[in-house]
């Protein structure tokens, strides 16, 4: 084989597989639902277990149906719980975080339009690795009335976050 053969092959070779990597996704998400709201409402919760292969932290989110979203938390203050925002959430490497109705979560706030139940949103998450290196991946939300029905995440897996 010429050299010139043999590098275009190695060439074609290392595009097809960084190809194949910027595809596959930096963070396994399952269980994700957003819960349905009523006219006049302008904010709800979304909800998800996130699973990653290395440590990472979740520092944002964006859809076209809500003005702002953030990572949230709840935290008790006195006998009070308070909802805050949440500027990074860790993600460690091969454990499951689980963002649930009063725990962690994510805030969707000014919402453009109500949010049916059996409707669907696009939900742009935005992590960082440990180098710096911002990362995104968009998923199909499907919006609900209540959490679907089945054993609880944190059970299954461990709740981890703070």
């Amino acid at each position: 084989m010429s050299p010139f053969l043999l590098r275009s092959a190695i060439v074609a070779l290392a595009c097809a597989t960084s190809s194949a990597l910027a595809q596959t996704p930096a963070v396994s998400i399952s269980g994700a639902w957003v819960r349905a709201t009523v006219p006049g409402q302008g904010g709800t919760g979304a909800f998800m277990t996130l699973q990653s292969p290395q440590a990472l932290e979740l520092v944002g989110a964006s859809t076209p149906v809500a003005g702002v979203a953030q990572v949230h938390e709840m935290k008790l203050e006195g006998n009070t719980m308070r909802m805050q925002h949440l500027p990074a959430l860790a993600l460690p490497a091969h454990q499951s975080v689980t963002l649930t109705p009063g725990g962690n979560h994510l805030m969707l706030m000014d919402l453009k339009q109500p949010l049916a139940a059996g409707s669907t949103i696009a939900i742009t998450l935005q992590f960082k690795d440990a180098a710096g290196a911002a990362l995104t991946q968009t998923l199909q939300v499907p919006v609900l009335q209540r959490a679907p029905a089945g054993p609880a995440p944190a059970a299954a897996h461990g709740h981890h976050g703070s």
